[in-house]
């Protein structure tokens, strides 16, 4: 039998519990596939029966329990999910992926999946407010785990506050939509640069900037969620990206980012150059690392390759090229200018006179300024959701445009 895909619902110990019988009906009657993986409190809530019964497939509850297949269990189940919604999340749960911690038959399979969760808490307000499940789930989000908020309402204690989870609807509404997306534009390509360039002065140091990296990491997040598959090329930077649709090259300086470049350009459909390219480069690096002892060091510097104008130079019918510009003067004018000059389809422009934008924060405030005359202003917010708005309105004003034509 066709389905819509496959869904993997963990369930953890709590009184929501009963609400994930609920979400299971909604996946099933919906088209989908579904399988259940629980922690061992779960079931002091709901049973076996009512999920097996509900879902149609054996229930995942017990890691040194083999299965008639003799499969590892975790791994088989891991490689079948297209997607994995944990609802209710308890907060021991979200410590342990955040954490790394693999106990249990639930735990143990969220460390293995390499596909899309989504994180839906469930708790007492005093203990979603803590510090400490805060900062795991802001982890978790860095990390491209999707949370679906918990609602307001009259809780198990008894008192009125915020730690309820979302309803089975809003959940499946949310994960619904996501598969729905990434099936719409699972046909293209996006190429993404991201970081800084380092260009060697002598075996240990360099010329380049203060860049970490984020916003073209969220970037190629931002697109991969929507289903498009993203070659990212990366200066260097600490970040990591778990996305299956991501596939990751490391370079370290601009010529060889200009190389990994060329050869992903011609097959994409989008390329976003969110790169802090250095200027320039030392024009004769040392191989070995100047003593302080030289006097007068003088450096001779010459331009770096310019990576957005030669790949825009070469855009072909319906590629869209986004640039990015940093100005700390007459913002606009020069974005504009930039926009003309590299044949770009539109500019996203950052100012360093922005508070709580630029490099090394993991906010921004951008405009999106393109070939039709829009200036569209995004306000201060974090890098992850200026990338959703950058994405949308590439998809909007450019995507789905070129489709009509």
């Amino acid at each position: 039998m066709n389905t819509k895909g496959n869904i993997l619902i963990g369930i953890t110990g709590g009184i929501a519990a009963y609400k994930s019988l609920s979400l299971i009906r909604l996946f099933v009657q919906n088209g989908y596939e579904v399988k259940v993986a629980t922690t061992k409190n779960a079931l002091n809530f709901i049973t076996p029966l009512s999920i097996e019964t509900l879902s149609n497939n054996t229930l995942y509850s017990d890691m040194f329990t083999l299965p008639s297949n003799r499969q590892v269990e975790h791994i088989a189940l891991s490689d079948w999910a297209d997607v994995v919604v944990v609802a209710p999340a308890s907060a021991n749960i979200i410590g342990k992926l955040a954490s790394g911690i693999a106990d249990d038959a639930l735990s143990t399979l969220l460390l293995a999946v390499k596909k899309k969760i989504y994180i839906a808490p469930a708790m007492n307000e005093r203990m979603f407010t803590h510090f400490s499940v805060q900062k795991n789930l802001s982890f978790l989000r860095e990390n491209g785990i999707q949370i679906i908020e918990p609602e307001e309402g009259f809780l198990a204690c008894k008192v009125k506050g915020k730690g309820r989870m979302a309803e089975p609807e809003t959940i499946f509404n949310i994960v619904n939509d996501g598969f729905e997306a990434k099936e719409s534009f699972s046909h293209l390509t996006a190429l993404v640069t991201a970081g800084p360039t380092y260009e060697p002065i002598d075996a240990v140091r360099f010329v380049g900037n203060y860049s970490s990296g984020l916003m073209g990491f969220s970037l190629a997040e931002a697109l991969a969620e929507k289903g498009i598959r993203v070659n990212l090329v990366a200066g260097p930077t600490h970040l990591t990206s778990r996305h299956p649709f991501i596939q990751r090259t490391d370079v370290q300086t601009a010529n060889e980012m200009l190389n990994a470049c060329k050869s992903l350009a011609a097959k994409a459909d989008i390329l976003i150059m969110a790169a802090a390219v250095a200027d320039y480069s030392p024009e004769h690096p040392s191989t070995e690392k100047i003593k302080k002892t030289t006097k007068d060091l003088q450096l001779t510097l010459q331009p770096t390759a310019d990576i957005l104008k030669t790949l825009a130079a070469k855009k072909k019918k319906k590629q869209v090229v986004v640039g990015f510009a940093l100005e700390t003067n007459n913002e606009v004018e020069n974005a504009k200018k930039k926009l003309k000059e590299k044949n770009a389809d539109c500019i996203i422009l950052n100012s360093l006179r922005d508070e709580g934008a630029g490099f090394g924060v993991t906010t921004n405030k951008v405009k999106i300024i393109d070939t039709k005359g829009n200036i569209i202003d995004i306000p201060l917010q974090s890098k992850k959701e200026i990338a959703k708005t950058i994405v949308q309105y590439i998809i909007t004003h450019h995507i789905n445009k070129n489709k009509k034509q």
